[in-house]
Order: C-alpha cells, then sequence, then structure tokens
C-alpha cells in the first residue's frame, strides 16, 4: 500500500510540473522548472510540508540572505534593502518559479565580490600601524551590513589588518624562540613579510570566489527552500548525488585518486590503495592535472577549471580509459593512460581490534564502524550489517569477555542495515517505529531469532552519533542490552529520507537533463519505548564530558528542525542479557571520573572551550593582542598532552587480518595510525573499565 501511495504521488508530481511549464529553451527557463519540480516534490511528499505563505517568505528571505553573506564581507545596506523589495513575495514567485530575486542577489553579491578585490589589493599595498587602540567583531551575526562602500571598505581595512597582525605575531613569536643565535628581523621587515603572505591568500580566496558558478548559487538558492522544511530536505545537482553514492557505499567507478584545487590546478592529495591509479604507479601524490581526455580523444585543458567538473571529466564506467597529463614535482609533464575500475574505498568500512582489558587476562573486542554504509547498487557490493556480523565472528573466534562498538562521529545511513544489525544482539523482536506522513506507525523487526553475540556489549556515542547510530543505541538501551557511553546525548535526529530523481518525475525537457535529484524527509522514527530522538537524541546511561560538554549542538541547533513527537510503546523483552546494575556500574565509572586527572583536565578544558567560543572581539593592537594570545597560550598548554600518552597497554590486530594489513605499504601505514590512536584513547579505557565492571558484576 505504502509503495502505490509513493507511486500515485509521484505520478501526479510529473503532471503536475510538466503540465505547469512550457518547452524551456534556455537557463530561467531550467532555473524556474527546477524550482517548480523540487517545491512539487517537497508539497506531494514531504512529512510535514509547510504553507507557502508570508510567514514562509520571511523566513526564506532571512535565511537565504544568511547564507548568501552570513560574514557581511561583500553587501551594504543599500544593497539589503534593494533585496528587501522581495521579501514578502518569495513564495508567489517560487511558487510561480520566478527567480528575479535570486538573479538580484547575485548580480548584487558578485558586485560586492568584485569590489571587495579592489580593496584588499589598495589596502596591502600600504604598511599597517599597530599602535592604535580599535578591534575587530569577527562574528558576521554580531555586526550590522555597511551602511555604503566606504563603512565596507573600512571594515576590510580592519579585517585585513588583523589577517596581518596575527602573522606578525607569530613571526615574533617564532623569532624569540630563536634567541640569540636566530636570524633578528626588524618589526618592519617583519609586516612586510605578512603583508606579502596575506595578499597571496587573498588572491587566491577571491580567485576561488570569482570561480563559483551561477549554478552552484542556484543550488545553494534551491536548498534554502528546502531546509525551510527541515534541515535534511535537500536539493541535490547530479555531481553532488554522485559523492553522497561514493560516501554511502564506499565505491566508486573512476581511477582511485583525491582530487583537491590548487590554483589554476587539480593537484592529487591521495592515491587509493588498490584503486587503478596505485595499480599503474605512474600517477603520485602532488602533481598537478593539467589536461584530461577520454582514451584517444582529444585533451581538455582544465587549468582554472571548477573542481567538479575536473572529476566529472576523470570519472567514468569501469574498463574505459582517462589519460592525464600531470607537471610532476620536478616540472616535467607526463601523460598519464589509467583504465577506470571498481574502487573500494576500505577506510569507511567495520574493522576491529583485539584490547587488553582492565584485568588481566582479559580480552576486550573493538568494533569499530564510522558509518552505516550499503551498495544497494551492486550485487557485491558492501553492507556494513553483513561486515558487522563477519567481524563479530572473528572477534568471537578469539574468545573476547565483551565488545565495544564504537559509533562515535557516526552519522547513520543505512536503515534496513541498522534493523538487522541491531537484531545481532537480541532475539527477534520490535526495534524501531517508522512513521509516514498521513499513516499509522509500522513497527520494524529484526526477524531473525538468532543472537550473534550474547555477551557484555557497551555501544560508544557522542554529539555526532545521528541517526541509525541512535535507533541502535536507543534499541539496545531500551532493551536493556547493553550499556549506552558517551557525550551529553546524541546528535538528535529523528527522521528519515529518500531520494527521489528529477529526471524520472519530469516528462521531456530532455535538452535540460540530468535536473539531479531531491532528498525529501519522508518519515520520523520512534524508539520502541515510543520516545523520539528528534531534538533530544539519546542520553547514554554513563556521560563521559568532552570538549563539547557545555557547547549546544546536535539537530536542535539547526535552522528549523522538526519537533519532538511520541508515539505508543510496543511490547519488547529480551532474554540475551540480564543489565540489572546499570546504576551500580554508574557510580562506578563517576567515582573513577571523579578521581582521575585526565577527565578533570578533560571538563575543565571544555569550560576553556565554551570561554573562547564566545569571545568573537579582537584587538588590533599587536601588543594587546599578543598578551591576549600568550593567556591562551599558557591555558591551553595544561592540556595540551591529555591525549599524548598510550593508556591503554595492549592493543593488537586479529591474526586473521593481518596478511591484508601487509599486503602494502600504504595499509600497513593507516593500520599502525589506527592502533596508535585506540592506544591513546582515554575513553575507551573508561569503557574498558566500565565492560569490566559489566562482566565481574554479572
Amino acid at each position: 500500500m505504502k509503495r502505490n501511495h509513493i507511486m500515485l504521488s509521484l505520478v501526479a508530481v510529473a503532471i503536475l510540473v510538466a503540465a505547469f511549464f512550457p518547452k524551456p529553451a534556455d537557463q530561467p527557463e531550467k532555473d524556474a522548472l527546477l524550482v517548480r519540480s523540487v517545491l512539487t516534490h517537497l508539497e506531494q511528499l514531504h512529512y510535514h510540508p509547510k504553507a507557502l505563505n508570508d510567514d514562509f517568505s520571511h523566513k526564506l528571505y532571512d535565511l537565504y540572505l544568511d547564507r548568501l553573506d552570513g560574514g557581511k564581507r561583500f553587501l551594504t545596506q543599500q544593497d539589503v534593502a534593494k533585496l528587501a523589495t522581495f521579501r514578502a513575495q518569495l513564495d508567489d514567485q517560487v511558487r510561480a518559479g520566478n527567480i528575479d530575486f535570486f538573479d538580484l542577489s547575485v548580480d548584487l553579491l558578485n558586485t560586492g565580490i568584485k569590489k571587495a578585490g579592489g580593496y584588499y589589493e589598495e589596502i596591502l599595498a600600504t604598511p599597517f600601524s599597530f599602535d592604535q587602540n580599535e578591534n575587530l567583531e569577527l562574528d558576521g551575526e554580531k555586526r550590522t551590513y555597511a551602511k555604503n562602500d566606504a563603512e565596507l571598505r573600512e571594515y576590510w581595512r580592519k579585517y585585513l589588518k588583523y589577517e596581518v597582525m596575527t602573522r606578525v605575531a607569530e613571526k615574533l613569536d617564532e623569532q624569540e624562540k630563536l634567541g640569540e643565535e636566530g636570524e633578528k628581523l626588524s618589526l618592519e621587515e617583519i609586516e612586510t613579510a605578512a603583508r606579502a603572505e596575506t595578499l597571496k591568500t587573498m588572491s587566491q580566496w577571491f580567485e576561488r570566489m570569482n570561480k563559483v558558478k551561477r549554478d552552484d548559487r542556484f543550488s545553494y538558492f534551491l536548498n534554502t527552500i528546502t531546509n525551510l522544511f527541515d534541515p535534511h530536505t535537500d536539493y541535490l545537482a547530479p555531481i553532488d548525488k554522485q559523492n553522497f553514492n561514493i560516501r554511502f557505499s564506499g565505491r566508486l567507478e573512476g581511477i582511485g585518486a583525491r582530487l583537491q584545487t590548487d590554483g589554476d590546478f587539480t593537484k592529487v592529495v591521495e592515491v587509493v590503495v588498490g584503486g587503478p591509479a596505485w595499480k599503474q604507479k605512474d600517477l603520485e601524490e602532488n602533481d598537478l592535472i593539467v589536461k584530461v581526455s577520454q582514451g584517444d580523444g582529444e585533451p581538455v585543458d582544465v587549468a582554472g577549471m571548477d573542481i567538479n567538473e575536473v572529476v566529472s571529466l576523470v570519472r567514468g564506467e569501469k574498463g574505459t580509459e582517462v589519460r592525464l597529463t600531470v607537471k610532476k614535482k620536478d616540472g616535467t609533464f607526463k601523460v598519464i593512460p589509467i583504465v577506470r575500475d571498481v574502487v573500494i574505498l576500505e577506510e569507511g568500512f567495520a574493522k576491529s581490534l583485539i584490547l587488553d582489558g582492565a584485568a588481566a587476562g582479559e580480552k576486550i573486542g573493538y568494533l569499530y564502524l564510522p558509518r552505516f554504509y550499503a551498495d544497494f547498487e551492486n550485487k557485491d557490493g558492501r553492507f556494513c550489517a553483513t561486515d558487522v556480523a563477519l567481524e563479530l565472528e572473528k572477534l568471537k573466534s578469539e574468545d573476547v569477555s565483551g565488545i565495544i562498538l564504537d559509533l562515535r562521529n557516526n552519522g547513520g545511513g543505512s536503515l534496513r542495515d541498522v534493523v538487522k544489525m541491531t537484531g545481532f544482539f537480541v532475539e527477534k523482536g520490535p526495534i524501531v517505529q517508522v512513521k509516514s506522513r498521513g499513516q499509522a506507525p509500522e513497527v520494524l523487526s529484526d526477524v531473525d531469532p538468532r543472537v550473534q553475540y550474547d555477551g557484555p556489549l557497551v555501544v560508544m556515542v557522542n554529539s555526532m552519533s545521528a541517526s541509525a547510530s541512535e535507533i541502535l543505541a536507543a534499541a539496545l538501551q531500551d532493551y536493556g542490552r547493553a550499556v549506552i557511553v558517551g557525550s551529553n546525548s546524541t546528535f538528535g535526529k529523528g527522521t528519515v529520507q529518500r531520494f527521489y530523481n528529477l529526471d524520472q518525475s519530469v516528462s521531456g525537457f530532455k535538452e535540460l537533463k540530468p535536473l539531479g535529484e531531491v532528498k525529501v524527509t519522508t518519515q520520523k522514527f520512534y524508539r520502541i519505548n515510543g520516545g523520539s530522538t528528534q531534538l533530544r537524541g539519546v542520553i547514554p546511561d554513563i556521560v563521559l564530558p568532552d570538549a563539547y560538554h557545555f557547547i549546544k549542538t546536535g539537530e536542535k541547533e539547526e535552522n528549523y528542525p522538526m519537533e519532538w513527537t511520541e508515539l505508543p510503546s510496543v511490547p519488547y523483552q529480551q532474554k540475551v542479557y540480564n543489565l540489572k546494575n546499570v546504576k551500580e556500574i554508574k557510580a562506578r565509572s563517576n567515582s573513577r571520573l571523579e578521581k582521575s586527572e585526565v577527565f578533570g583536565q578533560i571538563y575543565r578544558n571544555a569550560r576553556r572551550f565554551e570561554q573562547q567560543r564566545d569571545q568573537s572581539v579582537f584587538p588590533l593592537q599587536l601588543d594587546a593582542y599578543r598578551s591576549m594570545m600568550k593567556d591562551r597560550e599558557v591555558a591551553s598548554k595544561q592540556f595540551e598532552d591529555l591525549f599524548k600518552d598510550k593508556v591503554i597497554s595492549g592493543v593488537f590486530n586479529l591474526e586473521v587480518d593481518l596478511p591484508s594489513i601487509h599486503a602494502d605499504e600504504s595499509k600497513k601505514a593507516r593500520n599502525e595510525d589506527f592502533v596508535t590512536s585506540v592506544a591513546k584513547d582515554v575513553y575507551i579505557r573508561e569503557t574498558l573499565n566500565i565492560i569490566h565492571d559489566m562482566i565481574v558484576m554479572k
């Protein structure tokens, strides 16, 4: 029934969009088509559609203006006054596919960027004096727009003075550290060098700003519209959807190299181990790509080209050839032919280690899952539930006494996989409730009666653990199956999104496709106890303070998040593991934290972090600035060695994993970094103490 409902909605979308538009002939008509088709999808499919009225118009104006020039670096009050005439008209404009407001905003922004581009060169041509008693507010939200061009130029004078002053201060500090033996430069010489560095940095920054295409800015505008519905409803241009698929699946078809813009060129920043470029051996880090050709076709000069355009030329179907003309570090040029293939990004997949526990002879399994990945488009694709099941079997074969599942910074992913994975730790039963618009809640259950692991389990989370991570943590907490350990709460994303291809729902207009896709929030999910993780997240059983302990984070800090609601609970129980002593386990952990010098420092550092984050006004007088920075440095030095020492005596790879790890030096080096980071992790160390308490109290 649900699928029929969605298909009927999509048919309605296609009919509405096709009926609305005459055949478009150029860019304005394509923009109008995109606005209307995206909006129609939202009205037809979003969980909680918004009424297009004056209130919507005001919110759209305010949010877009903030995103257009939130730093208030390019627009003046005169510019904003021109845009403000549309403030109550945007609902009517987007409904009609009218983009006059957007066109004006881009014209004003480009004019402002051009003006600022003239300011910085002129201002940096003259030496600065750092004796005047003046300051600069760096937080754009706390500043007003400049009244006119003269006031805008004055802002740029202060901002550039600040940039030069920070470099001068750094160079003076470095010179003082060298002592009598170091080279002594005058303040004037240091200031000249700092201005030259700032000029180079600003030139590169404005060069990048001037390369931002109109299509990219239009995507920002579309996403301002979608984000008024909720923070996770987005428009994705074709290249953005392609990048999303790669992150979600951990798989791409291409050459296996990470690229980034470097001036007019595209630089290779990493060659992915095992990929086609790595096997071919000629492409190296820091090579500059200057031309790209498809097989023996005509080479395309990519100098000055947008990074997304270069990536689109380099990527391609498995078995096809791309030829890269690159500039090597020694200045020579080389044409490198590479046959594209499937590239697997293994760093995003589940992996495990064996850790020495808190007691002698205690072996604990550590399972790290960076995201809930799934590759639905390939029969041999990787799925996190399948991989985690394999890692659990490997850990059980090592006869571990308990397992830590680390979901810190895991932003979520596949709903299907998280339901299946949660079922590894309980008998069959409900995992999460999912509610669609206008329909009764659906209970998603684990239907497999098997229990892949029945021992002590701790799930680690933090404020960036979101969505699927919260489903798993909430379900295991409700079942009383695992102790949840982490920061004050998880992220608080309790919504589910689906992608809709605009090409499939908009009939005709072949000359304008591909249009991209829209990601729409179509459902909310709820715990089996009836509560929602939306806004509130999952509150861990045991809270371990981190740097963000006193700073508000998560979904509740986003613009226009969906509200918290609740449903009736559903019956659930498990007889796998009897976790009755959570209060005592928490008391033992709190006792250790109170006595811990490291966690005491973490707590004090969190207070410092909170205070510094609120400070956004900086002096432009050199001595005052250096004094402020020295005070900060003194405060910071108390905490800089918090995570320097190894705190876990034994961290080991599983024997079965060693052949793959030692297959090449790059993999080996990355594994060594991973093992070392775990050994220095004080949060994992305390989690080992917690799981030890679970073992001895069982």
